[in-house]
């Protein structure tokens, strides 16, 4: 059903008048000229010496464990390649504790030490102990034996959620890949807690999953600390993306850590049913939203193991969205990385912005636009279009994103062609960060490898990146922040 425009609270031409934590989100024209744009010029690594950022002049930067080549880590490791979604957290005299996920598919023996959730998975996570120049000091895995671990959260009260994109297990059919997933031993699909230290006694997952925060194509999440409500978007690439709201049985600011047997529900737009958020969207639209719940988060299918799965992945993969959508729910294309910042949920929409899609499923991808990002004021229950890409050349493809001190959003791109780092104020207006120009060891260009992962350290000087390929690295990125609008 198309957007009901009497559902419309206000659009940017009286968005001036907006109040709380929406305040300063008035949404300027899309392109708009950023006053603080500057020009990116080529800058050394200073691992090597190789040229593989372009960065505003006053920027310097460091690579380390990049995958190219074989890295051990300190406990012993072989550590895998597709950095994806991380967090960088408050370590001892001055250094940073990064928790990474490695967004590893298909059957494959698990990585690392330990006991992992499923033996026959290749994902997880790494914790690293860095300096503020990228300097490793110490490195160990801290979570294995899980599967496509994209993005995930940083937890106010010490941890790291990490989020399988996939809804694979030895009980549903072969995914995109064609791969069986007969060898695997577990149902995969949720969410899992992290603890955060240097120490690798104490920085291990328990490896238990929050089933009741579901089993779907999770992608990240971020926490509102005053309800204690964690907020999860869905990645479903080719059906209808959802955005989640959790709430654990007890608040993990007073726990001290996130419990199963919460509630699950589905973001729904107020007066209309199966809003097409995915569609073209009025500058700075704003919208009243309600939550729906959903009364299977979980669900594991019958098999004969050892045997192809009967149950279709399509089935699997909107078992509940699908829920949702049957009480009203709205529709998102591609729902990525997300961020809690001064009572707001900011959170990316990869392909959202274009044409409205037929139905709840689009086979090359949900969704026709170049991108969106979206605001949700988590007291008022009022969700915002803070920026809609007007094409490629301006944002293409949003997908991670963080917040510096001064609450500017730093988005990855994950395009097909050149990648850039953009900064996006509340305000609407956008400009350039970085630039990937990334070369392999054998000179052929790898400018598609996109960004991921953007952190800052806490005290907001160095920026955290990495490069999401299977020859993935990080980067610790430092310089004039304020300068430049960051």
């Amino acid at each position: 059903m198309s957007l009901d425009r009497r559902t419309l609270l206000r659009t940017s031409a009286a968005g001036a008048a907006a109040v709380g934590p929406f305040a300063g989100l008035v949404t300027m024209p899309a392109g708009a000229a950023p006053p603080r744009q500057q020009e990116l010029v080529p800058v050394r690594d200073l691992r090597d010496g190789n040229v593989r950022l372009h960065l505003p002049q006053g920027f310097k930067y460091r690579s380390f464990h990049d995958t190219e080549g074989p890295v051990v880590l300190t406990d012993g490791t072989a550590l895998p390649g597709r950095h994806d979604g991380m967090g960088a957290f408050r370590g001892p005299r001055g250094t940073s504790i990064l928790v990474r996920n490695h967004e590893v598919n298909n059957p494959q023996p698990a990585f690392g030490p330990g006991d992992p959730y499923d033996e026959m998975a290749g994902g997880g996570t790494t914790t690293i102990q860095v300096n503020r120049r990228g300097g490793v000091l110490g490195s160990f895995t801290s979570l294995n034996g899980t599967m496509m671990n994209c993005s995930g959260g940083q937890m106010p009260w010490g941890s790291w959620i990490t989020c399988e994109e996939t809804i694979n297990g030895p009980d549903v059919e072969a995914d995109f890949t064609g791969t069986s997933n007969v060898p695997l031993t577990k149902p995969h699909g949720y969410v899992f807690e992290v603890p955060v230290s240097h120490q690798p006694g104490s920085g291990q997952s328990n490896r238990e999953p929050i089933r009741s925060a579901g089993r779907f194509a999770h992608e990240a999440v971020s926490f509102d600390p005053d309800r204690g409500h964690l907020y999860l978007t869905e990645d479903d690439f080719g059906f209808a993306s959802g955005f989640y709201r959790y709430k654990p049985p007890a608040h993990p600011m007073k726990v001290g850590e996130l419990r199963d047997g919460g509630r699950l529900q589905m973001l729904k737009v107020k007066g209309v049913d199966n809003a097409h958020l995915e569609a073209d969207q009025e500058q700075g639209a704003t919208y009243d939203v309600e939550w729906v719940d959903i009364a299977e988060p979980d669900v594991e299918y019958e098999y004969t193991p050892g045997d192809p799965a009967p149950t279709k992945q399509s089935k699997a993969l909107t078992h509940v969205a699908s829920q949702g959508w049957a009480q009203g729910a709205a529709y998102f294309s591609r729902l990525e990385g997300q961020v809690y910042d001064r009572g707001v949920v900011y959170f990316t929409s990869t392909q959202g912005g274009g044409a409205a899609m037929p139905g709840t499923e689009g086979p090359s991808g949900y969704g026709n636009g170049s991108g969106q990002v979206w605001a949700y004021d988590t007291k008022r229950k009022q969700l915002r279009c803070v920026f809609q890409s007007p094409g490629p050349m301006v944002l293409d493809l949003p997908d991670n994103v963080t917040t510096s001190k001064r609450g500017t959003l730093v988005v990855c791109e994950d395009s097909s062609g050149d990648n850039y780092l953009r900064g996006l104020t509340r305000r609407g207006k956008i400009w350039d960060i970085a630039l990937n120009r990334l070369r392999s060891s054998s000179g052929a260009e790898r400018f598609g490898d996109e960004f991921a992962g953007s952190t800052f350290s806490h005290d907001g000087r160095t920026l955290f990146v990495n490069i999401q390929s299977s020859k993935g690295m990080t980067f610790a990125i430092w310089g004039p922040w304020g300068r430049i609008g960051v």
